[in-house]
């Protein structure tokens, strides 16, 4: 969807995204550092410009990490085979019906494994 009065082909602030895609923002950044097909343009002082295609595939991206269960390391291998547009579930990780309320499996999977890979992260930053 076109953010306010911009055409649907303009450029997408970090912030528009995040919100369009309902994301936060350290997330969209962190994505860039696991999916080396997401290169939003850079200007000044490192703002984030991103294209129409990069937010597809962020979107893409994120039904797969959150809808489908699939692990970030998951959904590299189906980007790499380019098989990622008609990807099933992950068998291992599909929710039922009386899933828990709270949040569902795949999703809390999905953070940790994020908060994992933030962790490894920082210990090779320290």
């Amino acid at each position: 969807m076109a953010t306010g009065s911009k055409s649907a082909s303009a450029f997408r602030t970090i912030s528009e995204v995040a919100t369009e895609l309902n994301l936060p923002k350290h997330v969209l950044r962190f994505w860039e550092t696991r999916f080396n097909q997401i290169h939003p343009l850079k200007r000044g002082g490192g703002r984030r410009y991103y294209r129409r295609e990069d937010i597809d595939l962020i979107r893409q991206i994120r039904g797969l990490l959150y809808d489908n269960g699939y692990t970030i390391k998951g959904v590299q291998k189906l980007l790499r085979n380019g098989s990622a547009k008609n990807a099933p579930k992950a068998e291992a990780e599909k929710v039922t019906e009386n899933a828990d309320p709270v949040g569902s499996k795949a999703e809390l999977q999905s953070i940790l494994s994020e908060l994992r890979d933030i962790q490894g992260l920082l210990r090779n930053w320290a």
